[in-house]
């Protein structure tokens, strides 16, 4: 298998490609948004209980109000507290597990680009198999680098630019990781703008969703439309 990197695709056509895919499969989307969040707050919430992180979380509004000298403390306060790194490592492991939802999606517009109707088992395709074990790792993998990057700001940004399309190569083109990162850092330096705009309007959109709460339901997937959309536009599996 060969990887193929065809004309430029405009960003306006990328984007009107990636909100078609968007659109098209919105009650999956939905969906998704829906398991997302019932699992990683059911188990957060439970958890921030169990370890009395919640009690602290709390208790920051009220800190707030009193100034942020005051508020800095309550933060360091829950920071000190020992069971705080459990809280943060079980918040780690819940993202790894709902991670391969986001393959089923990609499913989804494969099967809308081959004229198939999605059905609801492709949203965990991700989960089939050995699937479940090679996406739950990659992610591990990548929020491991991701953490110590964040600081720099600077250097987050460029690991999450040179991995964004390592799960769908690796999902339809069986790609092991470093190959993968070969070619995502090959497709950035072919398609630099089009690819940050795209990732820009994808992470805005997505985060005004968040920070309305309801919309965040509909725009949290949209992200895995666009990633897809310029996979789809960039990379060519040849047989």
């Amino acid at each position: 298998m060969q990887t193929n990197y065809p004309q430029k695709k405009g960003i306006g056509f990328i984007l009107s490609e990636a909100f078609a895919y968007w659109n098209r499969t919105l009650v999956y989307q939905i969906l998704f948004s829906l398991i997302y969040f019932s699992v990683l707050f059911v188990v957060l919430f439970y958890f921030a209980s169990k370890l009395g992180i919640m009690e602290q979380y709390i208790g920051l509004s009220e800190k707030l109000k009193q100034g942020m000298e005051v508020y800095r403390k309550g933060v360091q306060e829950i920071a000190d507290n020992p069971n705080f790194l459990k809280f943060q490592i079980i918040w780690l492991l819940t993202m790894a597990f709902l991670f391969p939802l986001n393959l089923g999606l990609m499913k989804m517009f494969r099967k809308l680009d081959q004229g198939e109707k999605p059905a609801m088992e492709d949203l965990f395709a991700g989960y089939a198999g050995t699937n479940f074990f090679i996406y739950t790792s990659f992610f591990l993998f990548w929020s491991i680098i991701y953490v110590y990057t964040v600081p720099t700001i600077f250097l987050a940004l460029i690991w999450v630019l040179v991995t964004l399309f390592c799960a769908p190569l690796m999902f339809f083109m069986d790609k092991r990781i470093p190959e993968a990162i070969a070619l995502n850092f090959k497709a950035l330096r072919l398609y630099p703008l089009e690819i940050l705009v795209c990732t820009f309007v994808a992470f805005a959109f997505k985060y005004f969703g968040i920070l309305t709460f309801i919309g965040a339901i509909f725009t949290l997937p949209f992200w895995n439309a666009v990633i897809y959309a310029l996979y789809s536009k960039i990379f060519r599996e040849l047989k």
